[in-house]
């Protein structure tokens, strides 16, 4: 069956979708890690609590994600060093059961992408700890000035503007002639990227976002409960 849009009708398609996907992508702040990677670097820099409310706002998708984003790293300014340090004293925290199901789709020669409104740098930290290559992965990239001072970040990247990862999904399917990808994450950047994936599933594993619980056919609260049904194949 050639599923090309976001066609889930009942949660049993849904499922069967997943079970028979040619790529999954996965958010990554929230999702694939337990923490919002933004508001840990905020903390770092010592600006956590003026960020914190900006992200619950981009989240619920009552702000445009890019002026989210463009305001809260006007707040944060990160050093290339800080960024640097963060990762190395705090790393990101996997969520539990994340590395294993990545492994058994792995195993099933299904292609796995992080698709994030994050950083590329610290997503690509997530990404080496998963065995995920580097070219799956889909994130912001942060600019610095010669001295390593903040210098913005790149806004031309699909992630950094809402419905860049649908965008990005799109550009998957055209690029390897997928017909089946599922979207999995906890927000509404994620939620809205299906369609062009065929499938969505909400995940709130470690927040649980009341707007994308409400309207996602599939919602789960653990990677184990993904795990399970790949075990029904």
């Amino acid at each position: 069956m050639k599923i090309t849009y976001c066609t889930m009708t009942t949660l049993e398609l849904a499922k069967e979708i997943f079970r028979c996907a040619d790529a999954v992508c996965f958010d990554v702040d929230s999702t694939v890690i337990r923490e919002e990677g933004i508001d840990e670097l905020a903390k770092f820099c010592g600006v956590g609590d003026a960020v914190r409310e900006m992200t619950c706002n981009a989240m619920g998708g009552s702000v445009t994600f890019k002026t989210a984003l463009t305001e809260r790293l006007s707040i944060i300014k990160c050093s290339r060093e800080q960024v640097n340090k963060l990762i190395t004293d705090h790393p990101p925290q996997l969520t539990p059961g994340i590395k294993d199901l990545v492994e058994r789709l792995h195993e099933r020669n299904v292609k796995v992408f992080l698709i994030s409104g994050g950083f590329r740098s610290i997503v690509e930290h997530v990404a080496s700890q998963l065995g995920i290559p580097h070219d799956r992965v889909y994130a912001n990239r942060l600019k610095f000035y010669f001295n390593g001072e903040y210098a913005g970040f790149d806004e031309t990247q699909p992630t950094a503007e809402s419905g860049g990862k649908g965008r990005v999904i799109s550009m998957l399917k055209g690029k390897y002639g997928f017909e089946k990808v599922v979207m999995i994450g906890d927000g509404a950047t994620d939620l809205e990227a299906c369609p062009p994936a065929s499938a969505f599933i909400g995940f709130g594993g470690n927040v649980v976002r009341p707007q994308v619980k409400e309207r996602s056919l599939w919602y789960v609260t653990s990677f184990g409960e993904l795990l399970k049904e790949l075990e029904k194949i």
